[in-house]
């Protein structure tokens, strides 16, 4: 999805603290993410306060500026602040980086917004990045005490009751990053070297026994265990001496420690191809305007006393996302015909097929942006407005085809006119030149291009008013026999008849033009439909290979390290995840034939397409009678 993105030159505010003390959203930020239309990449960074979180956060970034640093040990970041850069791998996303206030600052001594914050920063990302000092012991352990809140934060589902939902995290939560600043230690276990993600594993390695304090312990390594996968380590050794460290943002790589400089180039490295795009539940794919809508639906839910749930925030979203989808296509498809379409087409295909080509891009733009569109509601509005707009660019290619036609006949039947008035007809063997001037302007008439698709119905129309005229000019013509009289009168029955014929024929022409254009749209509607439901299927079963994996991995884990009854628990959750995932197999063609059907009764029922096929089909019933 290539879209359109924007590159900030620097961060700015996304979530703040109103005079109140409630969060809340900056609206200049919201407006800076509607208009990427790219998918994202979100990285936040979460840790305690003066850790050297916006440090990392502006290495990312690419600059060694942005981000505030500071070397006193007050805190420099408020709420949450957010820099959009183009990703520098994948050039169709763009990189989102979120930096928290830190984490436990003893000036504002609040732990729930603390908390809020903390929750924001997972419901938010792709990736992310908590930042440490010294070691993983269990100190640096219990300091993350807010990944144990994270159930009386963030809900799954909108239900009622105390339900235990924390199986269900790994599914929409991001992956995990432990950073650990000033890192002294040799990367060594039981006399062997590790790598520091072996580290990170080895620290949330659980103990036995059910004593409060073992509970305790175990806590925090369970929630990083059971809600982050997949988790990443990385140490970064001191990166300056402190007199260096006091101005930081002055530094260059060149001033830092050399292996910093490559721990710092291997984290960002890393999150550059290991991070993916931020996505929701059944593994939709996030852009830019949806994340600052989601942004705005979780800070809403904080300040009106709600817990954030992922459940409401997709219906939420959904329908944001799908109006927007919505309004966005049939605009493209209106600009598009505007630009496209000269009044009058030559024919009715070439309109038809100027349609076909518009519609087609206007309902992949709507499907490329749609998502949950729970029996096609918004794609069938979409299918009703298009043709809506189609109605009227018929009519008016019609109105404009009279008009031209007219005017092409004043124009090329003007010397007949002059010659009537004249009475140049009214002589012996004036009815012959009079047929003779007909027919060669006539002859004339249709090789006049410009005419659209109402040129017999117009010529008809004329002809019919001149019936009576030649009917006058042929009684006067003293010229010619009773039986040449019967004869010419014959011919102009036949003549008459025929232009009939070529009438009925232009109006057929038209009629099987537009119910090709109503089967069409039809076989378009359907054919994106069922590509959109596979791309789907193949997010959701991602979605689905990625919590399977994690489950797996904690199971063999549980059961290495001597916990066989975590490991049954976690075994019972593997088997309702692939009872889910079977069911939802074989649920699939019975709810795929039903989106169809939904759709090739929309294409039936659509207002237009019966009135206009259905004046075809008059106008050809009447000439064939």
């Amino acid at each position: 999805m290539a879209g359109q993105t924007v590159s900030m030159k620097g961060p700015v505010c996304l979530i703040e603290n109103d005079s109140d003390g409630k969060l809340c959203v900056v609206r200049s930020a919201l407006e800076t993410l509607s208009q990427i239309e790219q998918h994202v990449v979100v990285v936040a960074v979460v840790g305690l306060y003066r850790t050297g979180k916006s440090y990392l956060m502006n290495k990312l970034a690419g600059t060694n500026k942005g981000f505030a640093l500071g070397a006193t040990i007050q805190s420099q970041t408020k709420g949450i602040w957010m820099w959009c850069v183009p990703h520098p791998i994948k050039s169709d996303h763009t990189l989102v980086l979120l930096d928290t206030e830190g984490l436990g600052d003893v000036e504002k001594g609040d732990d729930s917004n603390d908390n809020w914050i903390f929750s924001l920063a997972v419901l938010l990302s792709s990736t992310l990045v908590y930042n440490s000092m010294g070691t993983i012991d269990n100190y640096a352990l219990e300091k993350l005490h807010y990944v144990t809140e994270l159930t009386d934060h963030i809900k799954v589902k909108s239900v009622e009751g105390d339900i235990d939902e924390s199986a269900d995290y790994v599914r929409f939560f991001p992956s995990f990053v432990w950073a650990v600043r000033d890192f002294g230690l040799e990367l060594k276990l039981d006399g062997k070297p590790i790598t520091a993600h072996q580290y990170l594993e080895n620290a949330l390695k659980r103990k036995q026994g059910t004593s409060n304090k073992i509970v305790k312990y175990n806590l925090p390594r369970d929630c990083l265990r059971k809600f982050f996968s997949p988790r990443w380590c990385f140490v970064f050794e001191r990166p300056a001496n402190s007199e260096k460290m006091k101005r930081m943002e002055e530094l260059t790589d060149a001033d830092l420690e050399p292996s910093f400089v490559k721990q710092s180039r291997d984290f960002c490295d890393h999150l550059f191809k290991e991070v993916k795009t931020k996505t929701m539940i059944g593994g939709l794919k996030v852009t830019g305007k949806m994340l600052g809508n989601l942004t705005e639906m979780y800070v809403d839910m904080i300040r009106s006393g709600q817990v954030p749930c992922l459940d409401n925030a997709v219906v939420a979203l959904s329908q944001i996302e799908n109006s927007s989808a919505l309004e966005k296509a049939k605009a493209y498809y209106q600009q598009s015909m505007a630009k496209m379409v000269v009044f009058p087409t030559e024919t009715q295909q070439q309109l038809s097929m100027v349609h076909a080509s518009m519609e087609r891009e206007a309902v992949a733009i709507f499907m490329n942006s749609s998502f949950k569109d729970e029996d096609q509601k918004y794609q069938k509005e979409l299918m009703k407005a298009l043709q809506e707009v189609y109605s009227t660019i018929l009519e008016k290619n019609s109105q404009e085809s009279q008009r031209a036609c007219t005017h092409i006949i004043e124009h090329i039947f003007a010397p007949l006119k002059v010659q009537l008035r004249n009475g140049s007809y009214m002589t012996p063997g004036g009815y012959k030149h009079y047929c003779d001037d007909l027919k060669m302007m006539t002859s004339e008439y249709r090789s006049t291009g410009g005419k659209g698709v109402k040129a017999e119905e117009v010529l008809k129309k004329y002809l019919n008013d001149k019936e009576s005229t030649g009917q006058a000019i042929l009684s006067a013509d003293q010229s010619l026999t009773e039986a040449e009289l019967k004869a010419e009168e014959e011919k102009a029955k036949r003549e008459a008849s025929e232009q009939e014929k070529r009438t009925m024929e232009e109006q057929i022409r038209v009629q099987e033009m537009l119910m090709d254009d109503q089967k069409r749209t039809h076989e378009e509607h359907k054919k994106q439909l069922l590509e959109k439901m596979e791309a789907d299927k193949e997010n959701a079963k991602v979605e689905y290979n990625r919590v399977l994996e994690a489950k797996l991995k904690e199971k063999e884990d549980l059961l290495k390290e001597g916990f066989h009854c975590k490991a049954q628990e976690m075994e019972a959750q593997i088997k309702d995840l692939r009872k889910e995932q079977e069911e939802q197999e074989k649920a699939k063609p019975s709810t795929w034939k039903l989106a169809l059907d939904n759709i090739g009764t929309a294409a039936l029922m659509t207002p237009g397409w019966g009135k206009l096929i259905g004046v075809g089909l008059k106008v050809g019933s009447h000439f064939m009678n």
